[in-house]
């Protein structure tokens, strides 16, 4: 009898896992279905590139539609899933019961809603979809007025595009600096400086206290009395994982599907990728649910042989980047404020062509570079590593020397 893999969802991870599975063999059918209209797209674009004009619609798209064809990939589009019976191997979309042999769910995430914003009858937008891109690059003009809520990675590519365009843009964010909680407080620095000197008016430590239509557009009330006035709000507060049909197929869930380090659910026949997954990862030994790019492609490569038996463990380090005005940035590695790191900074952050590691005792946790590309590769060599706590901590010692001393 011919096996069946069954692929949800329409990004980055489904459209990776259906051509790794038949790179590595799988002779079988081969269902993806995507609840847009679009083939199979990768979102980066949407805030960088596309949103700003420098990059056509068609390069966000993995594969052209021949390539689906060629492929053997019964490709549904605007086909959205209802149901999954783990028990009954069966997916219903669409009105139709597709019965698999293993299932991959990889539906991504959604923007966090403000209900404030929304229920407030003012013009405001999430940025998730190519629609969503779409509307922000029609309304981001000279003259306009933006208000973007939130300073995390999102909110900052918004308004870097926004003013590209002309506008006038206003960033409100409850934390006392952009993305502090990522960065902390000397790097987050760079991007609250970054952003000043081209003009966008930042309200830190910002609370919003009310929304109200004026004329045809905003007015955004805080907390110290002050009140902004937008054509346009953005709101970019983050994403949440789209668990609905995990939770009703009986999945464990808890921030996301949970998987083991190979990407399998509680159930072992449906595997889970992506935006979605919060998986065991066996070299930070945590569970991390990773909302990046590379993490989409590299995770539906694993599960795209793991739905053929290969059983490989995802242990990639998490890794993302930023491209904002003047400044572009990667980052590898995973850190959070409890984990007690130390910055070690090298180079000038005043130029802001620098490198940042992330040190906790002995170990690196994480690595970041300011437009010095020469250093990306150093940088994926040490994060995860070990060695001599004073050697790692001194900023005079040059990156390629470090990575030939950790272990």
């Amino acid at each position: 009898m011919t096996e069946t893999i069954v692929v949800v969802g329409g990004g980055l991870a489904a459209a990776h896992a259906v051509e790794t599975a038949r790179e590595s063999g799988f002779a079988g059918r081969l269902v993806l279905l995507g609840d847009e209209h679009h083939l199979p797209y990768e979102r980066p674009p949407l805030s960088k590139g596309f949103l700003t004009g420098d990059d056509e619609l068609d390069s966000v798209f993995v594969h052209d539609p021949q390539w689906y064809d060629d492929q053997d990939v019964d490709l549904r589009l605007g086909t959205s899933v209802t149901g999954v019976d783990p028990a009954a191997h069966t997916v219903t979309a669409g009105g139709e019961t597709t019965r698999y042999d293993r299932l991959l769910l990889a539906t991504g995430a959604e923007p966090r809603r403000l209900p404030m914003a929304d229920a407030s009858g003012v013009p405001v937008s999430y940025l998730r979809t190519i629609e969503d891109s779409r509307l922000l690059k029609d309304r981001f003009a000279a003259g306009g007025r933006v208000v973007v809520v939130g300073a995390g990675w999102i909110g900052l590519e918004a308004a870097s595009a926004a003013r590209r365009a002309g506008a006038e843009v206003t960033v409100v964010e409850s934390l006392d600096l952009p993305l502090l909680r990522v960065l902390g407080p000397e790097v987050a620095e760079v991007f609250a400086s970054l952003h000043r000197e081209h003009g966008v008016d930042l309200r830190l430590g910002a609370s919003i206290t009310g929304i109200s239509p004026e004329g045809s557009g905003a007015a955004v009330h805080l907390g110290n009395g002050d009140t902004v006035t937008a054509d346009l709000l953005v709101v970019g507060i983050g994403a949440a994982p789209r668990t609905g049909l995990a939770e009703a197929a009986g999945l464990a869930v808890d921030n996301g599907v949970l998987v083991d380090e190979r990407l399998v659910s509680s159930d072992p026949d449906v595997l889970v990728a992506g935006d979605l997954a919060n998986a065991v990862h066996p070299l930070l030994g945590r569970r991390l649910r990773v909302e990046h790019w590379d993490n989409a492609i590299e995770q539906g490569k694993v599960a795209g042989r793991n739905l053929v038996g290969a059983g490989e463990v995802y242990d990639r380090m998490p890794y993302f980047f930023s491209d904002q005005y003047d400044l572009g940035m990667e980052y590898v590695g995973h850190v959070t404020p409890d984990d007690g790191a130390e910055v070690v900074l090298r180079g000038d952050l005043g130029t802001r062509a620098f490198t940042a590691l992330w040190v906790a005792g002995d170990r690196v946790l994480a690595g970041m570079h300011a437009n010095d590309w020469d250093a990306a590769d150093r940088l994926r060599a040490l994060v995860g590593r070990q060695g001599d706590p004073g050697l790692l901590r001194d900023r005079d010692v040059p990156l390629g020397d470090l990575v030939a001393k950790v272990t």
